[in-house]
């Protein structure tokens, strides 16, 4: 459910608002000026972490680096716990370990968000491996 908000935006700035809504499939201005600040917000809360769009759709990423979830897939898989755990992850993932702590922060905050794209790249994943495996019996 949404509530109501009256705002005042700059001529420029609601001009290059309509602009991005009207370029960006599906999008309404109000749409997108939720999202906009959303994710402005949470970037805010959890500075390194920013946003992007992909074959995934939009999601939580550190800055120039890789995206949350694939950090917090990367910290469930590896023997590691505790800073031996985010050491190996920022080695890894050549990243700063405070931008792993970033990653662990944003994810403790927005975790159904963070495990629905872990469960739909594993998903992704298994179906590239059974096409493959089809692929390999047609050919052997």
């Amino acid at each position: 459910m949404t509530a109501p908000l009256s705002i005042r935006f700059n001529p420029s700035l609601l001009d290059r608002l309509r602009h991005r809504a009207h370029a960006t499939t599906g999008a309404t201005v109000a749409g997108l000026a939720q999202r906009l600040i959303d994710e402005g917000l949470r970037m805010a809360d959890h500075p390194g972490v920013t946003f992007k769009d992909g074959p995934a759709g939009r999601r939580a990423a550190l800055a120039y680096g890789p995206d949350v979830w694939e950090v917090i897939k990367f910290l469930r898989e590896v023997d590691e716990r505790g800073p031996a755990a985010i050491g190996a992850a920022a080695e890894v993932l050549a990243v700063d370990a405070s931008r792993i702590s970033a990653a662990i922060s944003y994810y403790g905050d927005f975790q159904e968000e963070i495990d629905a794209e872990i469960t739909e790249a594993d998903e992704a994943s298994e179906r590239a491996e059974a096409a493959w495996r089809v692929q390999q019996q047609l050919i052997a």
